[in-house]
């Protein structure tokens, strides 16, 4: 019998877990470590540190955000939110904010799944845990980039670091546009969590 995956939020507590899931991976998309889509914060230059040191930073000063599946003790995946203050680097940003009407006070920017468990819904999961903590946080509107993949054309999993319009689409959010070639504009309205 398996144990049923855990959605957590990353923490410092976490964060340990979550740098295990990444350096299995070499740092994830050739040492990013999950800090592309971030720039320099007021307490922390980019340029000053190492991958996981920044990430670690940003953790502690809390504007980084991740919803992380947990399987037992060990992360396995994990969807990367924020506020585009927190994640001002998106994807052909300036066709993005040309046609931006009514800025989300959330976007989801990055999707990883250990390479054990991809194409078995983890990416998912970390999605609608993302949706949750969200939700905890007061909700509000949430914007995303996911890629929209030809019809019969199979893409490797390690290339979709948004995930795709489907795997959107299947959680609530609506298409909105396209931006450069593959990759859509996608909302969904996130009510605050009851209680």
């Amino acid at each position: 019998m398996t144990t049923p995956h855990v959605i957590k939020p990353l923490t410092p507590e976490t964060f340990p877990a979550w740098l295990a899931l990444a350096q299995k991976h070499n740092g994830v998309w050739g040492g990013c470590y999950c800090s592309y889509f971030h720039e320099d914060t007021e307490h922390t230059v980019k340029s000053e540190y190492d991958g996981p040191t920044f990430k670690q930073r940003l953790v502690a000063e809390g504007v980084a955000h991740a919803a992380l599946v947990f399987d037992g003790d060990d992360a396995i995946g994990w969807c990367e939110y924020g506020s585009p203050v927190e994640l001002p680097r998106i994807y052909h940003r300036k066709e993005y904010d040309a046609g931006e009407t009514k800025p989300a006070p959330w976007r989801i920017t990055c999707f990883f799944v250990d390479r054990d468990h991809r194409r078995s819904g983890v990416a998912r999961e970390a999605l609608d845990g993302a949706l949750e903590l969200i939700a905890r946080d007061g909700g509000g509107e949430v914007v995303s980039f996911p890629n929209e993949l030809p019809p019969g054309k199979r893409t490797s999993s390690s290339f979709l670091h948004n995930g795709t319009r489907a795997m959107f689409e299947k959680a609530g959010f609506t298409f909105e546009r396209h931006i450069g070639k593959s990759k859509t504009v996608m909302r969904k309205t996130v009510p605050p969590a009851r209680g």
